[in-house]
């Protein structure tokens, strides 16, 4: 007969087995939309594609992340993600051309593309290492997130650089605040679905990305 402890050890080994799969699946599925997301504007830098406005993308973007969240149990669930993070890399394209255009443009998206990607290996080895638990910054980053989108809004329909300027900073925190929290719900079992923990941290990357192209533009005074 079992004891209670022995139950209990038992579940305790589930529950980390099912969280390191979430985990390995994460981060392989994350590592292929990110590849194939470069692959899409990279395609879309090579063929000078323009850019599709606001409202479409907007619009791509909702929809694309609803089908994702609504088939996020089944194999359409991938397909969803794949369309959704090369509809993204898409839009991409175009933005990039804008800054390889300028005098030191090549610097500024080699910096903001290496300085993504020292922030997300810092801050998710970080959560990884020491396992803590960040969900306290979930209203937090809801809130802030919902003000920036919003406030990101009324820059561009008014054209306030200032504001714009402002939003992107605010956005560098908030994605860096997002990875710590998604990768602490993903080790903590709050996000049990891979394809949503891959969906999330492709945003935060998305967005820190596209925030410190802004911000680096501005400083080098082409923006």
């Amino acid at each position: 007969m079992n004891t209670p402890l022995t139950n209990t050890s038992t579940l305790e080994q589930v529950s980390v087995s099912s969280t390191n799969k979430v985990i390995r699946n994460t981060y392989t599925l994350l590592s292929m939309t990110l590849l194939f997301s470069a692959l899409t504007a990279g395609i879309s830098m090579t063929l000078n594609l323009a850019h599709p406005g606001l409202l479409i993308t907007l619009a791509g973007y909702f929809g694309l992340l609803f089908a994702t969240s609504k088939f996020r149990n089944s194999s359409l669930g991938l397909f969803f993600v794949f369309a959704l993070t090369g509809f993204m890399g898409y839009t991409l394209g175009p933005i990039i051309n804008a800054y390889m255009a300028m005098p030191n443009g090549s610097q500024i998206v080699m910096t903001a593309m290496g300085a993504t990607g020292a922030i997300f290996l810092g801050l998710s080895g970080y959560a990884l290492t020491t396992r803590k638990d960040f969900s306290f910054m979930g209203s937090f980053l809801l809130v802030g997130i919902l003000v920036g989108f919003l406030a990101g809004l009324g820059a561009f329909f008014f054209e306030m650089p200032g504001l714009s300027l402002a939003v992107s900073s605010m956005f560098v925190l908030l994605m860096a605040g997002l990875i710590l929290y998604e990768t602490s719900n993903i080790i903590h079992g709050g996000e049990t679905n891979y394809i949503m923990a891959t969906v999330t941290l492709y945003v935060a990357i998305f967005n820190l990305f596209t925030s410190l192209l802004h911000l680096l533009g501005f400083m080098n005074g082409e923006d």
